[in-house]
């Protein structure tokens, strides 16, 4: 694993209009690590998201990719650069098949390794699937689409916001029994969960958000189970 990071953020603060969220984040993600991105409701893990990805204002420093700031570019620019997000919510096109959502991502994206087919062969219910729209599938195999989108950009980064949100425990183990495959092509991810024990098992790196500051950063082996969840809930 690479000394640097890939993707980092420093000393970030961001809000909406009057409201401040963040206060001065610092994260650093490193190449081809998993870092865990947890806290509890509110605790402006979504807001992250936002300010890395450009939807909200920050300075040019304040965001970096392997060492250059980014933190001025725009969302559109952010995927051609190398970093995608698996939104909460999935936020599919739902009159599109299953296939034309992930192909319009490929078109937005970069050339690369990922295809169809091998979005497929992830996610084999997708291929039989393929034809449908994509609101006549259930829960965990709309996830596996917007999962398929994004790697569909063949990006660097991606960013997964609250991916097993409302689907039932086995369908969350389906879609995370994919995620070896993804780290395994070179991929580097972060993460937010709101299971503590899942994030402490696949997670390299840790970062613990309370009222918008992190206060738990470090390796994932650094921390018990109760000095996470001391700091979730701000104990």
């Amino acid at each position: 694993m690479s000394a640097d990071p890939i993707l980092a953020v420093h000393d970030l603060s961001a809000g909406y209009g009057d409201f401040q969220a963040l206060f001065g984040v610092n994260l650093a993600l490193p190449e081809r690590g998993l870092l865990g991105l947890v806290g509890a409701n509110g605790a402006g893990k979504s807001t992250l998201f936002k300010a890395i990805l450009g939807q909200l204002p920050r300075q040019r420093e304040m965001v970096t990719f392997r060492g250059e700031p980014i933190g001025h570019l725009r969302t559109e620019a952010m995927l051609k650069r190398g970093i995608a997000v698996v939104p909460e919510g999935r936020r599919l096109f739902r009159s599109l098949s299953v296939e034309e959502n992930l192909q319009m991502a490929a078109e937005r994206g970069r050339k690369g390794d990922w295809t169809l087919d091998r979005v497929y062969a992830l996610f084999p219910i997708l291929a039989e699937k393929r034809s449908m729209p994509s609101q006549s599938l259930s829960g965990g195999q709309q996830q596996m689409v917007a999962i398929g989108r994004a790697l569909m950009a063949n990006p660097e980064v991606i960013l997964f916001d609250e991916i097993s949100l409302g689907l039932a425990p086995i369908v969350v183990n389906d879609v995370y029994a994919a995620m070896p495959s993804i780290l395994g092509s070179g991929i580097s991810a972060i993460v937010v969960e709101q299971d503590i024990e899942r994030v402490r098992r696949m997670a390299d790196h840790l970062v613990c958000l309370n009222e918008g500051r992190v206060v738990l950063s470090g390796p994932t082996g650094a921390f018990t189970k109760a000095q996470i969840t001391t700091a979730y809930f701000g104990e």
